[in-house]
């Protein structure tokens, strides 16, 4: 019979830096319980941290060697992809429903959430209409989840989740509502469906965090909100009879420099652009060399081999480069796989990589100024901002939303490209263990200084999950 499920909750950032009076809740519950300090998956980014959580493998095992990377038989940069298959080994919930055919599991807005084989699944996705219209939703297994919970919950305010509104009151709703109503979604699974296992992701701190620097005073009050949504859902599930587990995947650290290595590469005769309507577009295809840009890490396609002792020189003389990985240290620390770059660069203390590559900003692409993260090959934290350069942005904005709902087409193109404006980042080692992302176990028992391995972390998941005797529902 039944005696506990489990939830775990990913609040995206919580480190032990960030423990302390704004944020009661989870501090009191850490020091209840037993607290780990991993030793953070590398690159330390959404998709390899949660990807080796959940498989046990480091990335040269499971293949998410970043949030995206370049398909070399595509000759294509791919982001932010959203198929589980492309996860290499069994995952979490495969090995608990082996041992227990009852166990059952909901993944809420953990990445790679399509086609997997978990229970009960919820994920952003928007619609792409053939007008050339994005419209905001969800993607949810089984279908019929999408329809019942929008109706009770209202629309996924999608703006907050990511974009110039995350983590800022908007029209979409309050600072926290997108993580606000991903914590709703969970009570709201757990009531009608009491998976034995919940994941549950909790990106709040990601936005002000990365927009601000951690140092920033005023993310204090993201500590104070994030501390709210995560006390309400142990007041919750305490009363279900669920077992919680606090989890990170990554620290933020204050950062001040960006590196723009594609231009480095550009410069050198080596990155390849081609014109399109006037402007400039990467042809990954066709580079000599380039990189995929990832916060404070990058993988770096040599596709010429006679240049890659030039392209290491490089690297090694760029100023704000701290580490550079060929394939040999990459296997070694287990981190190459077909996907990975022939280099593996990670930034140094303050600094992170841009994707850009053009030279001139009136030929960046259209794209460059919007929120697309599919289109961009790299990750763009200046997602974050708008154009400070644009006057009257609140009524910009509004005009365009008026045009797009009388049916034009219109660009959203509000964001900018100064990356100097990024104040946090993440994705490298950080130099002080408080920077570490934490396991709090639901157990009594040391907490010891000494990290845990990132890859380690799927054991006690298993472990403390099957410790609490789940059959399933009923």
């Amino acid at each position: 019979m039944s005696q506990m499920r489990t939830a775990v909750l990913n609040v995206v950032g919580l480190t032990d830096r960030c423990l302390g009076p704004h944020t009661p809740r989870i501090t009191a519950h850490v020091h209840a319980n037993r607290r780990l300090r991993i030793d953070p998956a590398l690159p330390a980014v959404t998709c390899t941290a949660q990807s080796t959580y959940l498989t046990g493998l480091p990335p040269g095992g499971h293949g998410a060697v970043a949030n995206g990377w370049y398909d070399r038989q595509l000759a294509e940069v791919q982001f932010w992809k959203q198929s589980n298959r492309l996860i290499q080994g069994p995952r979490l919930w495969e090995v608990l429903k082996a041992r227990n055919p009852g166990f059952t599991c909901a993944k809420l807005f953990w990445w790679y959430n399509m086609f997997s084989t978990a229970d009960y699944s919820i994920t952003p996705r928007p619609m792409y209409p053939a007008d050339g219209r994005k419209v905001f939703d969800i993607y949810s297994w089984p279908y019929s989840i999408r329809p019942a919970i929008k109706a009770d919950l209202g629309e996924f305010p999608f703006p907050g989740f990511w974009g110039p509104a995350a983590g800022k009151a908007s029209p979409a709703g309050g600072r926290d509502c997108a993580t606000r109503w991903i914590a709703e979604s969970a009570k709201w699974i757990d009531t009608r469906h009491s998976p034995s296992l919940s994941l549950l992701y909790l990106p709040h701190l990601d936005y002000n965090l990365q927009r601000l620097g951690p140092s920033h005073p005023d993310t204090a009050q993201d500590l104070r909100e994030i501390d709210a949504i995560v006390g309400d859902l142990l007041d919750f599930f305490s009363k279900r009879g669920v077992q919680v587990v606090l989890l990170s995947e990554y620290g933020l650290v204050d950062a001040n420099q960006p590196v723009h290595l594609n231009r480095a590469f550009r410069e050198q005769g080596w990155l390849t652009v081609k014109e399109e309507l006037g402007l400039e577009l990467l042809d990954a295809g066709a580079s000599k060399a380039f990189a995929v840009a990832d916060h404070q890490a990058a993988h770096v396609y040599v596709q010429d081999p006679g240049l890659r002792s030039k392209v290491h020189a490089l690297l090694e003389q760029t100023t704000g480069v701290g580490r550079v990985l060929d394939r040999s240290a990459q296997i070694e620390q287990g981190l190459h796989h077909d996907r990975s770059g022939d280099f593996l660069v990670f930034a140094a203390k303050g600094s992170w990589f841009t994707y850009y590559y053009w030279l001139d900003d009136a030929r960046a692409p259209d794209f460059a100024r919007c929120v697309d993260i599919h289109r961009k090959p790299g990750y763009d934290p200046a997602e974050l901002f708008i154009n400070p350069d644009i006057p009257l942005p609140k009524l910009r904005i509004a005009m365009k939303l008026l045009r797009k709902k009388l049916g034009f087409r219109m660009l959203m193109d509000l964001i900018p490209l100064d990356a100097r404006l990024v104040r946090g980042t993440h994705g490298a080692r950080p130099e002080d263990p408080l920077d570490f992302p934490i396991l709090c176990l639901p157990e009594k028992g040391e907490s010891p200084l000494a990290p845990l391995s990132a890859t380690d972390v799927f054991g006690h998941l298993v472990r403390v999950t099957e410790s609490a005797g789940f059959i399933g529902p009923g």
